[in-house]
C-alpha cells in the first residue's frame, strides 16, 4: 500500500467568517501581527517554534514507524492549513527538507502545497518550485467583491487569478478552491468565477458546497437573520452549473466535489478516497495507518510543548475492525468517478446495487460500482443504501 505525508500549518492571518478549521490568527496566539519566523522565537505557539517542533515530530513518526518495519517513502506530500504561505518559502522548503531527511520522498512524487493569493508572488513560486514543490493549491472562493465580503475573505477578487497565472509560470498543475452557494450569491456571481477561472489556464478546480458550521461568525449571522439560511435546491443549481462550464472546458470530474483536465488530478487526494495510508504531523493533523486512526493536539502551543518531552504529540487513537474498514473504503471509494471494486461488496450490498442500478442511481462497468454520472450529489444516501439497506 501507498504512503503520503500531509503537513498541517494552523496559521492564519485572519479567521473567516465560516471557518472552523484548527487554524489561529496571531491575535489568538499572542503574536505580532505579521509574524515571520525570526520575530517570535520565544513564543511556544510562533511560526519559528512549529517549524522546529514539527522537524522533531517527524523524526519521531519515521522513528515509530521503523520500529513497525514501515520505512515507506511518501509518494505524494501536502502541505494545508490554515495558511502554509505565511512561514514563506523558505519556512516550506524547511519543511520539504525535513520530509526527505526523515521519511523520505519517492522518486517523482507529488508535492503540493496551498497558499491564499495574498501571501504569494512570482519570487514565492519560483522558490518553492527550486525546492522540489510540484503542485500548488489556491484559496479563491469566488470572483465576486460582495461574495468574499459575506465570506469574511482577506483577499481581493483578482488577487487569486493573477496568483493562478503566476503559480502556472513555475508549475504544471494549479488548483484554484471555490465555494459556491454563499448567502446572498447569485447566479452571475457564479459565472464570473468560472469565467475568470478558466481564463487562468489552471488544470484542477476544487468547489465545495458552503457548510454554515456551528460556532463560527457566519453561523451567529443566520441565526439572527442578519443573513439568510443557504438552500438545497441553490446548492444543486449552482453545483450543475459549474459542472456544465468546466466540462465545457475540458475538464471532467473524478470526485464529487473536484474537476481536473486529462493529468490533473490531484494525487494526494485520491489517496485519501482510495484509503491509503498517510502520516499527518503539525497541531490537530490526523493519520491512518492501516486499521489505525489517530490524531493530534489541537494548539500549537500545546503541540510544541508536547514534542519537548520527546514523545508523539498523539491526543487519541481509534483501532478500526473489519466493518469500519469496509464501511470506510465504500463511503470513501464510491465518491470518486472510478467507484469500486465490485468485489468488495458483500452479496448483500451486491443485491442493493443491483437495485440501484436498475434505478438509474449507480453504474456497473468492468466489474466495478460507481454513481450514475446525473446523481452524484445524491452520493450520501446511495452509499448508505449500499451499506446498510437490508434489500
Amino acid at each position: 500500500m501507498t504512503f503520503s505525508v500531509y503537513i498541517h500549518v494552523p496559521f492564519c492571518a485572519s479567521r473567516c467568517g465560516y471557518c472552523d478549521f484548527n487554524t489561529y490568527t496571531p491575535a489568538e496566539l499572542s503574536l505580532p501581527a505579521s509574524p515571520t519566523v525570526a520575530q517570535a522565537a520565544p513564543n511556544p505557539a510562533s511560526p519559528a517554534a512549529y517549524l522546529d517542533a514539527l522537524e522533531k515530530e517527524l523524526e519521531l513518526a519515521a522513528a515509530s514507524r521503523a520500529s513497525q518495519g514501515d520505512t515507506r517513502p511518501a509518494e505524494t506530500v501536502f502541505i494545508g492549513g490554515g495558511t502554509p504561505s505565511m512561514i514563506g518559502a523558505d519556512g516550506l522548503a524547511r519543511v520539504l527538507r525535513a520530509i526527505q531527511n526523515t521519511t523520505g520522498i519517492a522518486p517523482g512524487a507529488e508535492v503540493t502545497t496551498e497558499a491564499n493569493p495574498e501571501s504569494t508572488s512570482p519570487e514565492f513560486f519560483e522558490a518553492l518550485a527550486r525546492a522540489g514543490f510540484t503542485r500548488v493549491s489556491l484559496g479563491m472562493q469566488s470572483a465576486s467583491a460582495s461574495v468574499l465580503k459575506v465570506l469574511e475573505r482577506a483577499h481581493t477578487p483578482g488577487r487569486a487569478f493573477d496568483a493562478a497565472r503566476q503559480a502556472g509560470q513555475f508549475f504544471e498543475h494549479v488548483n484554484l478552491d471555490m465555494i459556491y452557494g454563499t448567502p446572498t450569491e447569485t447566479d452571475d456571481d457564479v459565472r464570473l468565477t468560472l469565467e475568470k477561472v478558466l481564463e487562468t489556464g489552471v488544470d484542477h478546480v476544487s468547489a465545495y458546497s458552503l457548510i454554515v458550521e456551528d460556532g463560527t461568525r457566519m453561523a451567529r449571522k443566520v441565526r439572527t437573520g442578519e443573513l439568510p439560511a443557504p438552500e438545497e435546491d441553490v446548492y444543486a443549481d449552482r453545483y450543475w452549473m459549474i459542472d456544465a462550464a468546466l466540462r465545457e472546458a475540458g475538464f471532467d470530474w473524478y470526485e464529487v466535489s473536484n474537476w481536473a483536465r486529462p493529468g490533473g488530478q490531484c494525487e494526494h487526494n485520491l489517496r485519501y478516497w482510495r484509503d491509503a495510508d498517510w502520516w499527518g504531523a503539525g497541531p490537530g493533523a490526523h493519520s491512518h495507518l492501516g486499521e489505525r486512526r489517530f490524531f493530534n493536539v489541537k494548539h500549537p502551543a500545546t503541540y510544541t510543548k508536547t514534542i519537548a518531552t520527546g514523545v508523539l504529540p498523539i491526543k487519541d487513537t481509534e483501532t478500526l475492525s473489519a466493518d469500519q474498514r469496509h464501511e470506510e473504503k465504500l463511503m470513501l471509494g464510491l465518491r470518486l468517478k472510478e467507484g469500486v471494486d465490485e468485489a468488495v461488496l458483500s452479496p448483500r450490498e451486491r443485491a442493493v446495487s443491483l437495485r440501484l442500478s436498475r434505478l438509474g442511481l449507480v453504474r456497473q462497468a468492468h466489474g466495478r460500482i460507481m454513481l450514475a454520472d446525473d446523481k452524484r450529489l445524491l452520493a450520501d444516501g446511495i452509499i448508505a443504501d449500499i451499506l446498510f439497506d437490508p434489500e
